[in-house]
């Protein structure tokens, strides 16, 4: 992870369960001895999220609806603290003196880059999304808690073929726009792999000499599995990032850098072709790692 991820050491339950007293009902001891949750109850992992959001970003007020996308936390935080390395070394005229702006492409209903970002940088953000149930429920986060209440906004995309266009003003200046696009071709396809990620936490409580919850076939559906607009497209992740790149030529001025996070490493190559025949002045690949895991974003710019 991250230096600066406050995430980095792992879950301090004892801590968490002070902060949010719901958690300790689902407080289970691991084989390593240590206390934690069983990553595979939905219901445990909101709750989990809800404590972290409280004991680290001062988020009093957290609910997500049935269905829509539970993010792992320490993992998100991660992708903004890359953001900011970038933002680091660039200088965008006078622009960025007033502050940095960020804008959120397809926010979700959870809300979590700017509930991040906001609290550790005190950016302000602007998201959006094709979802009238996750804009409301964004916007009841930002309601209900004072300090994101004046720094983030929402916009609603109308146009389910754009991504830029509708939600970009004339007049905006975004010192970065930041994206985890669909991974998934189609819902079959995001349904198979919800499955197996069910299916694989369930292996893992079992080897960990827990018994595995008896879960319902279509228990994929009922998990933190997100909905149809956040788990895919039509051509899945790589056409939807190429579409990205394509129209953020329109709007080249209007924005420091465009990032976006690329799940599979062999879509790198086909987007950094894509980036330079459209003519970006830079480009970059920023790896980020959860433990075994390695994922990554690029960014480019035309500034």
């Amino acid at each position: 992870m991250h230096p600066k991820n406050i995430h980095k050491d792992g879950y301090p339950i004892a801590l968490l369960c002070r902060s949010y007293p719901p958690l300790k009902s689902f407080v289970i001891n691991a084989k390593s001895g240590k206390k934690s949750i069983d990553f595979s109850n939905p219901q445990a992992v909101v709750a989990l999220n809800r404590a972290l959001l409280k004991h680290y970003y001062n988020v009093d007020y957290w609910q997500l609806p049935k269905g829509y996308l539970c993010p792992p936390v320490p993992g998100r935080a991660d992708y903004i603290h890359g953001i900011a390395d970038l933002l680091s070394s660039a200088t965008y005229e006078n622009k960025q003196q007033e502050g940095v702006t960020g804008l959120d492409i397809g926010v979700g209903a959870n809300a979590i880059y700017p509930i991040i970002g906001n609290s550790i940088y005190g950016w302000h953000f602007v998201g959006s999304d094709i979802d009238d149930g996750a804009l409301q429920n964004a916007r009841d986060i930002a309601k209900n808690n004072a300090h994101l209440a004046s720094h983030f906004s929402l916009r609603k995309q109308s146009n389910a073929q754009a991504i830029f266009s509708g939600v970009i003003k004339p007049d905006d200046f975004f010192t970065f726009t930041m994206c985890n696009p669909p991974f998934h071709k189609s819902a079959k396809e995001a349904l198979a792999g919800t499955q197996s990620k069910t299916s694989n936490l369930a292996r893992n409580k079992q080897k960990r000499g827990s018994k595995p919850a008896r879960l319902p076939k279509d228990s994929a559906n009922l998990n933190f599995a997100g909905n149809s607009n956040e788990l895919w497209c039509e051509g899945g992740e790589l056409a939807f990032i190429q579409k990205m790149i394509k129209e953020s030529t329109l709007f080249k001025n209007n924005v420091g850098w465009f990032t976006c996070l690329v799940s599979k490493s062999a879509h790198l190559k086909p987007l950094e072709t894509s980036i330079r025949y459209y003519n970006a002045t830079k480009f970059k690949m920023v790896e980020m790692g959860q433990g075994n895991k390695i994922s990554r974003f690029i960014a480019w710019s035309f500034q």
